[in-house]
């Protein structure tokens, strides 16, 4: 089954699927979900980083669920990260929550600016 959206919905998420590889940098003011390999910096409200995906860059969004692996630093509200996620680089959150064994080889520092960036 195919999305397809149009002009009118706002709320469409970016989808790099399992088997893309992207290049690049992404900047929205939705939901994006890796599942395939991004080379670059992500900037969002949400980002989601399946099992099989993994990004080699900066990541800056409200919300980080992270089950894939994340090869730089992380700027964030909220990090949710899961059994099997791997991260390098560094953790900035308000609220942390880590749920099973993970990878984490990073430095996680709580963030003292102000909550409403």
């Amino acid at each position: 089954m195919l999305a397809f959206t149009n002009a009118k919905e706002k709320q469409s998420p970016t989808i790099i699927g399992a088997g893309c590889k992207l290049t690049g940098d992404i900047k929205t003011d939705h939901t994006v979900q890796i599942h395939g390999h991004v080379v670059g910096n992500i900037t969002a409200d949400t980002v989601v980083i399946g099992r099989g995906g993994k990004v080699v860059g900066k990541v800056i969004a409200a919300n980080l669920f992270l089950h894939g692996t994340l090869d730089g630093p992380a700027t964030v509200s909220t990090a949710n990260i899961f059994s099997n996620a791997q991260m390098t680089g560094t953790l900035a959150y308000y609220t942390l929550n880590i749920t099973g064994n993970t990878g984490l080889e990073c430095k996680l520092t709580k963030r003292k600016d102000r909550k409403n960036d």
